[in-house]
């Protein structure tokens, strides 16, 4: 019974996510076609991208609101590396990760060593990197440079008319790997364990300030991935990249059905989560008479939909839990 309360969350998304695709495929002639499927991925991967790594600090119980900010950084970053500073992408692409790691372990100190809040800390890293972003490039940086040729050769041919993209390929690639990090190695114990309960965890003997420095690592890690993600897809470094893509990754996240308190949550549902994103776009793009703006208004009632029932089942758990401790 208890893992069937903790499956609900995910299982709503699963449910909603059909029945918005195949409430779109019906209405729309050609929505339910491959390439539009794949454009679900390709469309949305420097989001996916971002919202995997900030799935393991939610589920670790923090917040991370940095995470746009540094995918504007990391875009302008790799920009002036490739055109200005003459980098090669095999070196370029490795430093940019590296300082997103960096920056993510750096807040992840801060907050376990000081025990500051996450939202502050990480809000405060989101103005820092926003503003470094504007003071290397207040502009648009185009790249003609080594993206086009990884484009072209980081692709999976699916048929003689279209193949998979490289951002798609990244997305995909990144979430087999967050999967397997999260349900089967000790570090996705540890973060599990530290959401549920962080002083039981610490009577347990497990690594509390290694792992709560290695999510927000991760997470920066991620959100540099998808900074160069967003430059594969546009061929450019913006500083404006990113803008509010915090908000939407932690939408994603809740809607995938990752409790905001930590401890209960799937990778799996916030990639569902983000194709949510996806079919919601695309259907506005189908429908031809909407503002996009109504993304973010169907995007706003599911958030709410899903934290009521995050509620409920913590409501229901608590009363369980209650009853049982009577009973005893």
């Amino acid at each position: 019974m208890r893992s069937l309360q903790r499956n609900i969350p995910f299982l709503a998304t699963v449910i909603v996510g059909l029945l918005l695709y195949i409430a779109a495929a019906v209405s729309y002639t050609g929505f339910a076609s491959v390439r539009v499927f794949i454009n679900f991925f390709g469309d949305n991967s420097f989001l996916g991208v971002a919202a995997l790594g900030l799935t393991f600090v939610i589920l670790s119980g923090g917040i991370d609101l940095s995470v746009g900010a540094t995918v504007g950084l990391a875009s302008v970053f790799l920009a002036l590396a490739l055109q200005k500073w003459n980098l090669h992408a095999a070196l370029a692409i490795p430093i940019v990760l590296i300082i997103g790691a960096s920056f993510g372990a750096l807040m992840g100190a801060l907050i376990q060593w000081f025990a500051l809040p996450p939202f502050l800390v990480t809000l405060g890293g989101m103005f820092f990197a926003r503003g470094l972003a504007y003071l290397l490039s207040i502009e648009s940086l185009p790249i003609t440079k080594y993206l086009e040729a990884i484009s072209s050769h980081l692709r999976v041919p699916l048929s003689e008319a279209f193949d998979l993209p490289a951002t798609a390929i990244i997305f995909i690639a990144l979430f087999a790997l967050a999967f397997v990090l999260a349900h089967f190695t000790r570090f996705g114990r540890n973060v599990y364990a530290l959401g549920g309960n962080e002083q039981a965890a610490m009577l347990m003997g497990l690594p509390i300030t290694r792992t709560k420095i290695g999510v927000y690592a991760l997470s920066g890690f991620c959100s540099a991935l998808a900074g160069v993600v967003y430059c594969l897809y546009t061929q450019s470094g913006n500083p404006n990249a990113g803008m509010g893509l915090e908000l939407d990754a932690i939408a994603a996240v809740v809607i995938g059905g990752t409790l905001l308190s930590g401890g209960v949550g799937y990778v799996a549902g916030t990639v569902v989560g983000v194709l949510i994103f996806g079919i919601i776009q695309t259907a506005i793009v189908f429908q031809g008479t909407l503002s996009s703006w109504w993304t973010k208004i169907v995007i706003g009632l599911l958030l709410l939909g899903f934290i009521l029932l995050q509620k409920l089942i913590q409501a229901k758990k608590f009363k369980t839990a209650k009853t049982s401790h009577v009973v005893k």
